[in-house]
């Protein structure tokens, strides 16, 4: 709101005191004659005990009976002072001239802020689909491509190995090479039908008898406007590229026809397919731009994490694989486990690291130094990729998260029974557990558990509500944005501060009502009628939540108009750098975390 219309709120309203136990307000009072706003303390609207909605609390920035007032007609609950309760009374004339001259307080009154998400993701979409275009140019060099390992072969290969080497690898050439590292030839997918099924060689035959050559090729100083001009040129499909005389990549027609638009297929093949880790650390790079391409085309927060999600279990599941044969390891024994935003399927682009191993031994002591050891390099590996070490050691290279089934049901089921701070702690990691490589059966009842256990122990569902309760949204009395100041900057941390909130309070009630759900949208879907909220109020917060999933987005992949995180944080926003339709629906999103936290605070702690 503009200072002027703050200030004549201020001048039309009262204040009012109001005692504990006090009632404030009930249907009996007739058509609503004010608006509340609550100064300091607490009041609760409740509907009377055949409601199942239960009571909503409001505090010190709320609003309140909106509905009634701008009905003109009575309240259908009764509002009672929780404790000594100070509140502004605007008269109701008062307010509905307000409501005349400020667009902002009557968007807030109407409930319309929320249709601004259309809005804002559209700008987001604009903004991201220049730079996508700016981005993925055929000026780009060479050099700057993500690496791919070239097939190569000797030129006495026989055809079939050749052949299974292509069909193994998933790719659509081989390059022969000699003795020297000179590449000699190419044989590619195209080539096979007039070269060797339509002769009817037989597959004994050296791959050298059949391969093209010369073989054109390109230095990395090259752009990809060169590429597509030597492809159509000398009608070829595949252009290695060379640094200093050696091949150190290979563009293809496909690569070109991907400038255009990402294929998520595409890059899910590469990346079960990919033979090195070099190969994942690139595709890990395009992970990323691939999430900037989806911005641009408008995709929503939770498409997106779900898909960044989906290409970083690829990532991680082939990563695993060549690490465990490169060991000698058998991944029948053994499952990879994703916690926190992985396990939910939700990470963002700046994501640590949250995993484990679950093994099958009947002699854990002689067996876990190996697999501790295996999960210690795939940590690494993923750490060079572009995924930072977990600060708090949860990883597989670790010897807490490298358990038998029966090792892990004991330190869950410790957790449920003791309810101890660090317990608490690591239950909010670890209950979002889910198997993404290996023998997946094999965690199948630590998911049984999880879903089932904590609903049976009472006491640590309140002890978890407690533990949420701990950090709220930061805004201040009057319901606006409370952030902190240093060095000049407005700072909020959209995870502590927003969707963190929304993740606890999901998860809480999803392991109280011993429901299997993993995500926080499908979470907040599933216990909302449990809940008995209305189908606004969990539409509301998913809305909110994913707004702010989607502002964590944009600020990690660096878009313009959003305030750039610290370099500690990528999660840390400059609110003061917000457009005003983003500084808005930040605001009711973490009004609407505040509303999730108190309907959690009246069923756990009253």
């Amino acid at each position: 709101m503009r200072p002027e219309h703050v200030d004549q709120f201020l001048e039309a309203a009262t204040q009012r005191y109001f005692a504990p136990g006090e009632r404030v307000l009930d249907p009996a009072s007739g058509a609503v004659s004010e608006l509340l706003c609550v100064r300091r303390g607490s009041i609760s609207g409740r509907r009377g005990v055949a409601d199942s909605t239960g009571p909503i609390e409001y505090v010190a920035g709320d609003l309140f009976p909106v509905g009634a007032l701008l009905a003109g007609r009575a309240v259908t609950a009764t509002y009672t002072a929780n404790e000594d309760t100070f509140c502004l009374c605007l008269p109701a004339a008062a307010a509905q001239a307000l409501v005349r001259q400020s667009a902002p307080f009557a968007d807030h009154l109407n409930g319309r802020v929320l249709s601004f998400l259309e809005l804002s993701r559209r700008a987001t979409q604009a903004a991201f689909a220049s730079q996508t275009l700016a981005e993925q140019s055929l000026e780009t060099r060479l050099a700057e491509l993500a690496p791919k390992t070239p097939l190569a072969c000797a030129p006495d290969t026989p055809l079939a190995e050749a052949l299974a080497r292509m069909h193994e690898r998933r790719v659509g050439s081989i390059l022969v090479q000699g003795e020297d590292g000179r590449i000699e030839g190419i044989l590619t997918r195209h080539d096979i039908l007039g070269r060797v099924t339509l002769p009817q060689r037989p597959l004994t035959t050296p791959i050298a008898a059949v391969m093209s050559a010369p073989v054109h090729t390109l230095d990395d100083g090259h752009r990809l406007s060169d590429a597509a001009m030597l492809m159509s040129r000398h009608g070829v499909r595949h252009v290695p590229v060379l640094r200093d005389g050696r091949v150190v990549n290979i563009v293809s027609e496909r690569d070109l026809f991907a400038l255009q638009r990402l294929s998520l297929k595409q890059l899910g093949s590469s990346l079960r397919g990919a033979p090195d880790e070099a190969t994942l650390v690139g595709l890990a790079a395009s992970i990323r731009e691939f999430a900037r391409n989806l911005l641009g085309q408008g995709v929503h927060a939770r498409q997106l994490t779900e898909l960044v999600s989906h290409l970083n279990d690829l990532l991680a599941g082939r990563l695993v694989e060549l690490v465990a044969a490169r060991r000698g390891l058998d991944l029948a024994c053994a499952c990879w486990l994703a916690f926190g935003s992985e396990g939910r399927g939700e990470q963002t682009i700046a994501t640590d690291q949250d995993n484990g191993l679950v093994f099958d031994s009947d002699e854990p002591a002689r067996d876990r130094p190996a697999w501790q050891a295996f999960g210690a390099e795939v940590n690494e590996a993923l750490d060079r990729a572009g995924y930072p070490l977990c600060k708090g050691g949860v990883m597989a290279g670790n010897a807490a998260c490298c358990l038998t089934a029966g090792e892990w049901s004991e330190r869950i089921g410790h957790w449920i029974e003791h309810g101890a701070p660090q317990d608490l702690l690591d239950a909010s990691i670890y209950f979002d557990l889910r198997p993404i490589a290996g023998h997946l059966a094999l965690a199948a009842p630590l998911e049984k558990l999880i879903a089932q256990a904590p609903a049976r122990v009472p006491r640590f569902i309140k002890q978890m509500a407690d533990n949420s309760l701990r950090h709220g949204p930061p805004l201040n009395w009057r319901g606006g944005l409370d952030p902190t100041v240093e060095d000049g900057h407005a700072w909020i941390d959209l995870k502590l501060q927003g969707t963190a909130i929304f993740v606890d309070v999901a998860r809480l009630y999803a392991l109280a009502h011993g429901l299997p759900a993993r995500g926080t949208r499908a979470r907040l879907e599933a216990v909302a009628p449990l809940m008995g909220a209305t189908e606004r109020d969990s539409g509301s917060w998913v809305a909110s939540f994913e707004f702010l999933q989607m502002l964590r987005l944009q600020l990690q992949l660096g878009h313009r108009g959003a305030a750039p995180g610290r370099d500690d944080n990528p999660n840390r926003i400059d609110v003061a750098r917000l457009n005003d339709i983003d500084r808005r629906l930040l605001k009711e999103s973490l009004r609407a975390a505040r509303a999730l936290q108190q309907r959690l605070q009246l069923d756990y702690q009253r």
